[in-house]
């Protein structure tokens, strides 16, 4: 490990932050940027809703496997070079959807955009490499949060394209954004200068690929294939048989793709289940809030607003986000980022404790809304301080790759659960079955008890304050600092 120097930055490198959160929240609308059209779809696209629901499938698995693959490329190749990889993927993945009608080709599309998901990872760990220290806290912090800032304030503004203009214009959209995005970082943003030499474990990419693919396929898609059927059971089967194998092959691998003794040390291992659990909390309150914003006030609890309404009720969260991120970095910077992340875990819990009783206006879910996004900012921004604190300079993006898998993760199962949970507590209205507000509650129960695991996950965590950067914790590897 030679030394680490960062190259000099304009100013006080805040034009670097401001790029790099504004192109994680460009990457981040991509998760909600077709939750608008999914009632539409299918007769968009001249297919069945089952082959439609791809359009979701595929950007989810394409992103868990880019993520951790994109970061270990990031630190062998240059962090700043992936980002812009993961921006062209965006870019053609958004022109292709632009420019189809049929499904095939979307589905193709959106896993190009799906891919761009390790932008976020690369970013913060872009961070950490050339910005001053007392910088880094707050900028990683908003850096991370742009992940839920994106998903919240896209859903909103995709609500709005959809409904005045032709549907393609979303997807010409985000790929005007994504040429943006590419200009404003290469005029702006400088390579880092750490480098983890070595091959590529190409072997150990198939395989996590492999395993994440066979589990996320069985949860996100087990639904519309039935829970007991043979191909959902078999991938459940096969995916912890994979990734078991996976695993002995990354141990035994001289240079391999995820060093799995840095991961299983006790703060990243920990901190990584706190974070399925926290990107389970994130994802439920998009799942639940819509659709009881749009459900008929004929119920006699759903609040009768329109597709539009439902997504502005839910960016005053995003903007939240966005102001409360700065706070998790100074209480991180005070108390630890333990502490931290068992506020915002804490947060999240009382966001869901309220949603019990305070859904029967838009001015309450708005602030269920907003409560729960101050939670998910705090949460957020811990989380790389955490990984960041124990992981060597040379393998930061794909540490911090490796935990926004896990994040994905947690989305993937809170889709799965809160759709049975909903799809088995219907209540019939003019012979339609709706999800009854015994399901919203259920939902919301079982949020909360996702806060509170990630609040006593993060528990056990080692009472650690601030501290340097870890230099290495398994055996060295070598690093290079380009001119």
């Amino acid at each position: 490990m030679s030394q680490h120097k960062a190259p000099s930055t304009r100013g006080d490198g805040s034009a670097v932050v401001a790029v790099l959160a504004f192109t994680g929240i460009v990457v981040s609308v991509m998760q909600t940027l077709v939750i608008p059209l999914l009632v539409e779809l299918p007769a968009l696209l001249h297919t069945s809703s089952a082959n439609a629901s791809w359009v979701i499938t595929a950007t989810l698995l394409a992103g868990a496997v880019a993520v951790p693959v994109t970061g270990r490329l990031g630190d062998m190749y240059g962090k700043r070079r992936l980002i812009f990889v993961s921006l062209g993927l965006l870019i053609a993945g958004s022109l292709l959807c632009g420019l189809t009608s049929g499904v095939l080709p979307m589905v193709v599309g959106r896993s190009l955009q799906g891919a761009a998901m390790g932008v976020i990872p690369l970013g913060i760990s872009v961070m950490r490499d050339v910005l001053a220290p007392q910088r880094m806290g707050s900028a990683v912090a908003l850096m991370s949060a742009s992940l839920g800032v994106g998903g919240s304030l896209g859903l909103p503004a995709a609500a709005l394209v959809a409904q005045h203009f032709n549907w393609h214009v979303l997807f010409l959209g985000s790929a005007a954004l994504g040429v943006v995005s590419a200009v404003l970082i290469a005029f702006v943003v400088p390579e880092s200068p750490v480098r983890a030499v070595g091959r590529f474990d190409l072997i150990g990419a198939l395989g996590l690929a492999a395993g994440l693919i066979s589990l996320l396929l069985a949860v996100s898609k087990g639904g519309d294939w039935g829970w007991g059927s043979a191909t959902t059971l078999g991938l459940f089967a096969a995916a912890p048989v994979i990734l078991l194998a996976w695993g002995w092959f990354e141990l035994r691998a001289g240079e391999p793709l995820v060093d799995l003794r840095i991961t299983a040390g006790r703060q990243v291992l920990l901190t990584n289940i706190a974070s399925v659990a926290i990107g389970f909390a994130m994802f439920a309150m998009s799942l639940i809030l819509p659709q009881l914003l749009q459900l008929p006030k004929a119920t006699g609890y759903g609040l009768g607003q329109s597709m539009v309404v439902a997504g502005l009720c839910l960016a005053p969260g995003g903007l939240v986000m966005m102001a409360v991120s700065p706070v998790s970095a100074w209480i991180s910077k005070a108390r630890g980022p333990k502490t931290s992340l068992m506020l915002g875990a804490a947060v999240i819990g009382v966001g869901y404790a309220l949603a019990l009783v305070l859904v029967h206006a838009v001015w309450q879910v708005i602030i269920v809304t907003c409560v729960i996004g101050a939670g998910i900012a705090i949460a957020y921004a811990a989380m790389p301080a955490l990984i960041m604190a124990s992981v060597p300079l040379s393998e930061t993006a794909s540490a911090n790759g490796f935990n926004s898998l896990t994040r994905s993760i947690g989305t993937s199962v809170a889709g799965a659960v809160i759709g049975v949970v909903l799809a088995a507590t219907t209540t019939p209205f003019g012979g339609i079955p709706l999800a009854s507000m015994t399901g919203f509650r259920i939902s919301f129960l079982i949020a909360t008890g996702a806060s509170l695991l990630a609040m006593l996950t993060a528990a056990l965590l080692p009472n650690n304050r601030p501290q340097q950067p870890a230099q290495r914790t398994s055996p060295p590897i070598k690093v290079t600092e380009p001119a």
